[in-house]
């Protein structure tokens, strides 16, 4: 008998609910930027362009999330680090350079308009992928 190959956990119990939400905002990320690069793309470029980074990011995570496995695991770190840099970074440009971001992205003034989700998602997905990290249930038993 030899042993089974770990099984990955992140997507369930409450890794159902994330990977719920990461896929909203990938939905609604995605329509938001598709939308403002279609229709007036030349009004504010720049913002235009992170949101549909952003939504790229958010579909990375969702899959990445959902997928078992030590790769997807670190494309999974890779993307919610990147997803909190980005709303961190951008953020604090948009309030103090509200000038280069004449219009909002999702991750404006710390995600304001989508009721600041866009900052506390990608630390409670740290969290979670901290605690379903592989070799972490192997560890605790």
């Amino acid at each position: 008998m030899g042993d089974a190959p770990a099984r990955s956990t992140r997507n369930t119990g409450p890794g159902r609910l994330l990977i719920a939400v990461y896929a909203v905002f990938a939905i609604s990320a995605s329509a938001r930027a598709g939308y403002q690069i279609l229709t007036k793309f030349s009004e504010a470029p720049l913002a235009y362009l992170l949101s549909a980074f952003a939504a790229l990011v958010y579909v990375v995570a969702t899959v990445s999330l959902a997928k078992a496995g030590s790769t997807w695991f670190k494309v999974s770190v890779a993307a919610v680090l990147v997803e909190l840099v980005g709303v961190l970074v951008v953020g604090a440009l948009s309030v103090f350079d509200s000038v280069a971001f004449p219009h909002e992205t999702v991750w404006s003034l710390f995600g304001r308009g989508y009721g600041f989700i866009p900052l506390v998602l990608p630390v409670l997905g740290l969290v979670w992928l901290y605690r379903r990290r592989p070799g972490a249930e192997r560890a605790a038993s």
